[in-house]
């Protein structure tokens, strides 16, 4: 069964539907690349799925051993390469909001973050930096 269908709008423009919900995002090419830059570039979606993966794998085991990472943060630096143009890294800082997490917890967050299926899906040539700020 399909889960996205995008549509080109002209002018380096998408639309994706998620069919399930009927969500909906626009992309643009950066523009950096002959685009707008109004939107969402694809390689933005690409990073920003990074570190949404880690907060809901960390969420899951979070809820899974009675803790909570409620409004914990991931700012997220996508770092291109050239020859070809693709993501040669991709930054993530993860902020906690309070620090009193057992070191165990800080065990299970770090371990399933590593264990994301985006991170898992990544090709090895992208280099994956997290930063954690308890």
């Amino acid at each position: 069964m399909e889960t996205l269908k995008t549509v080109y709008k002209g002018n380096l423009r998408t639309e994706v539907t998620h069919l399930q919900s009927n969500s909906v995002i626009v992309t643009d090419a950066p523009a950096d690349n002959h685009g707008t830059g109004e939107h969402f570039g694809p390689t933005d979606l690409f990073a920003a799925s990074f570190g949404s993966c880690m907060l809901t794998i960390m969420g899951i085991a979070a809820q899974t051993h009675g803790f909570d990472i409620d409004g914990t943060t991931v700012k997220t630096t996508k770092i291109m390469a050239q020859n070809p143009r693709r993501i040669g890294e991709i930054i993530v800082e993860i902020t906690f909001p309070h620090n009193n997490y057992s070191e165990k917890e800080r065990k299970i967050i770090e371990k399933c973050a590593k264990e994301c299926p985006v991170a898992q899906s990544l090709h090895p040539d992208i280099k994956q930096t997290v930063v954690y700020k308890y």
